[in-house]
């Protein structure tokens, strides 16, 4: 079953990103249905999965089912895929492939999902803990520094704001794994870092507001990646 998946996964990789140039997806996006290298791109992939499979034919009818599914997704995609909601999408489309690889997979090697695992105490622990320390902290720091945000005089877009809360986002996720495996070091390191990249930020604005916005927020964002990972471990 794991080399199956393992296959039909690595063909599904080999295809979608390293054997499909830039200009292909354009011209998809142009033509659609219409595209000659939809059918190319569907081509790549059939010859992939023959060889990854070595022509077995017992797999044939999971060749076949995948590169049809690949099809009528990547459709799908093309028609309703819109500029605002192309991240969406490209998540969309990859989970949905994904899904098929599982469901194939499953179908010659069945196999039954263990919801007590899936529902025990420690998966739930680590579910909420994730949760907490990423998108719960975000919304928690935003408002705890709201005092600050609201007076810094530099100017900042929607886009750059985004960009810093799936920063901390990122930073909190690292130190979390880090105290989970006892790499406290790595917290050092993660810190000396990104003193480094915003000494030169700070150095150039000069605003004093902006300095105490960054260095509270760091702090609190550390603290709180901490403190989630502290309490994951006590409980787990």
């Amino acid at each position: 079953m794991v080399e199956l998946s393992l296959m039909l996964v690595l063909a599904h990789l080999i295809g979608d990103f390293l054997l499909q140039p830039t200009s292909w997806i354009k011209d998809k996006k142009k033509c659609k249905i219409k595209s000659k290298y939809l059918y190319l791109h569907l081509l790549v992939h059939f010859i992939l999965l023959l060889l990854i499979t070595k022509f077995n034919t017992e797999y044939f009818f999971a060749v076949i089912v995948i590169v049809t599914s690949h099809f009528a997704i990547d459709c799908a995609k093309l028609y309703f895929e819109k500029k605002k909601t192309t991240k969406i999408w490209f998540f969309t489309d990859q989970l949905l492939h994904l899904a098929v690889i599982a469901a194939v997979v499953r179908y010659y090697y069945p196999y039954e999902i263990d919801f007590e695992v899936v529902y025990s105490a420690k998966s739930l622990a680590l579910l909420t803990a994730l949760v907490t320390v990423t998108y719960v902290s975000a919304i928690v720091l935003k408002i705890m520094l709201s005092k600050w945000s609201n007076q810094i005089t530099k100017n900042n877009n929607d886009d750059t704001n985004n960009a810093g809360k799936y920063i901390g986002i990122l930073e909190r996720l690292f130190i979390f794994f880090f105290v989970v495996i006892n790499f406290w070091e790595g917290i050092g390191f993660l810190l000396a870092a990104k003193s480094i990249f915003r000494f030169g930020d700070l150095k150039e604005s000069k605003d004093v507001k902006l300095t105490e916005y960054i260095l509270i927020g760091t702090l609190l964002s550390f603290g709180l990646g901490i403190l989630c990972a502290m309490v994951y471990k006590y409980i787990v």
